[in-house]
């Protein structure tokens, strides 16, 4: 329940710290006092659109915080959303507005979201009035709210756990049919890279042996020419390197016996003789080992032009074609061992089963709980002066939803207007907040919402009528905690407790609302000024009493 509410600088609100208790409270007060801005208050701190006009003519920023107790579901809530700090079993919203229109809103001191206020507005507090959002307009809403009367809602809450095992079940299927569409396809490249790698026969490190080769051979011709002609220059010319180092060594040799300097000279040409020598015997081995081969170069290059034509056609390197056969072989025995979807199927299948087996079952309580619904609750509004009128509780089919097989629709049907009408279209703010009143009585021990408001709900009634909406409202708070603003004291006296709200002139001569928590005697003045108009006599006092009594 909402624990307390603290305003600054909204509306024509300058400052209150009111602390509130459970049960029902009534605020009443003069008309424009600022009994719906506290309403207003509320519904701005859990998301409702934020407008300039709201700051306090003067003032630079408006703020409004409130706490509320925290069930376990609000406080799971708040862990899923990254809210974490704040007191314990407690929730703190704080949102403020400054006078450009930029707000600014806080879970427990942490940044949030208007869409996380709205979202957690609805599980703390829900407004029945003229110009408020009401949950009662909504579908899900609806059903959920009779599926709770029902003693539906934890089957409900089953069906809607089948329905998202079944909704998985199906996505599995969908995901492995897809996957194994997208295999088939990989299968078939897979084989057309293994088939096309298997013929050509591709071996490790293959490739630059080949390459090698190709290159000899390209050039065995020119290599035995050019090792011929150092052959012959060196030994076989009539005028030879050998020849010629072999006479200069001679010569050199014999004059040294007249100049022992040449000697030097000499044992260097007699080195070059020898090197000479051995250089003219390793081309004889060169040539007498090698001969040009046509037909192995075009073995070559045919298998260079067969690797190379592959790489391409594989998109990888011609020295990477036998890792990719390696590697096809493996991903090709890894999609053989992969099983079929036919245990997906019959998994899918037993989990539409399922979900349909319970909710046609769900379907045919629902019914009954229609009808039980419409009866309490058309009973109810009779009570509220609104005789003749009547509840329809509609289950159209839909497709299969978390929901179940059907959509709960509300609809009134007054008497001589025509057939039953959706509840969101019911004209009258007046009837739609005594329905709303009527379907949360008959159902207050199922509305998940703790604390429920009520605006202007005793609009267009009076006497003994009023009497009976300030005793509903009584009961309704026995279970939660209400608060209504309201003009009649048949309906305020019915109270657990009571604030008057005052309008009054500040320093600046601007309005200013006042909130006051009435004691008894505060009450009975209060009261009879709701019975008696301006002035208060000892008459409507004692009436005030009486009242209060009973």
């Amino acid at each position: 329940m909402l624990r307390s509410l603290t305003i600054r600088d909204f509306a024509i609100v300058d400052s209150l710290e009111l602390d509130l208790a459970g049960g029902f409270t009534a605020l009443t007060g003069e008309t424009g006092a600022g009994k719906s801005i506290l309403i207003d208050a509320l519904q701005f701190v859990l998301g409702e659109r934020a407008e300039p006009g709201l700051v306090r003519e003067g003032a630079a920023r408006a703020e409004v915080a409130a706490l509320f107790d925290a069930a376990p579901a609000i406080r799971a809530w708040l862990e899923a959303a990254g809210f974490e700090g704040g007191e314990e079993g407690a929730v703190l919203v704080r949102r403020t507005l400054d006078a450009g229109g930029r707000s600014r809103a806080f879970l427990d001191g942490g940044a949030a979201t208007a869409a996380q206020l709205r979202e957690l507005g609805e599980m703390l507090l829900d407004v029945h009035g003229q110009h408020a959002h009401q949950s009662l307009l909504r579908p899900a809403a609806q059903q959920e709210l009779l599926d709770e009367h029902g003693g539906l809602g934890a089957k409900a809450r089953e069906l809607a756990g089948r329905f998202a095992a079944w909704r998985h079940a199906q996505q599995e299927l969908a995901r492995a049919v897809a996957e194994q569409a997208q295999a088939r396809e990989q299968r078939e490249r897979l084989q057309d890279i293994a088939g096309d790698l298997a013929a050509l026969a591709p071996e490790e490190g293959e490739w630059e042996k080949v390459e090698a080769e190709q290159r000899r051979l390209a050039h065995g011709a020119a290599l035995l020419e050019g090792a011929r002609e150092a052959l012959e220059a060196l030994d076989e010319a009539q005028e030879s390197v050998t020849g010629r180092l072999a006479r200069t060594h001679a010569r050199l040799h014999a004059l040294t016996a007249f100049d022992a300097r040449l000697a030097g000279a000499a044992e260097a040409v007699s080195a070059a003789h020898i090197q000479a020598g051995e250089a003219t015997r390793e081309l004889q081995r060169y040539l007498d080992a090698s001969e040009f081969d046509e037909r192995s170069l075009a073995r070559s290059e045919a298998r260079l032009s067969a690797l190379h034509a592959a790489a391409r056609r594989w998109r990888c390197a011609p020295a990477e074609l036998a890792q990719l056969l390696a590697r096809t072989r493996e991903q090709l025995a890894l999609l053989e061992e992969s099983g079929g979807i036919e245990a997906l199927q019959a998994r899918e299948a037993a989990a539409h089963e399922d979900y349909l087996v319970h909710a046609r079952a769900l379907s045919r309580e629902r019914a009954g709980a229609a009808r039980a619904m419409e009866r309490e609750v058309s009973a109810a509004m009779s009570e509220l002066s609104m005789q003749g009128a009547r509840l329809e509780v509609k289950l159209h089919e839909a497709d299969p939803g978390p929901g179940g097989l059907e959509r709960v629709e509300f609809l009134i049907g007054v008497p001589g207007a025509g057939a039953a009408r959706s509840l969101a279209r019911v004209a009258s703010g007046g009837e739609l907040s005594r329905i709303g009143l009527a379907i949360s009585v008959v159902a207050a021990q199922a509305t998940p919402v703790p604390t429920l408001v009520f605006d202007e709900v005793d609009a267009g009634i009076g006497g003994q009528v009023a009497s009976v909406v300030g005793q509903l409202l009584r009961r309704l708070g026995a279970s939660r905690q209400v608060l209504c603003v309201t003009h009649l004291p048949q309906v305020a006296s019915c109270a657990d407790h009571h604030l008057a709200v005052d309008k009054e002139s500040d320093g600046r001569g601007l309005p200013r609302s006042r909130t006051r928590t009435l004691a008894s005697a505060d009450r009975i003045e209060e009261i009879a000024r709701m019975l008696g108009g301006a002035k208060i006599t000892e008459l409507t006092r004692e009436h005030a009493r009486e009242m209060l009594g009973r």
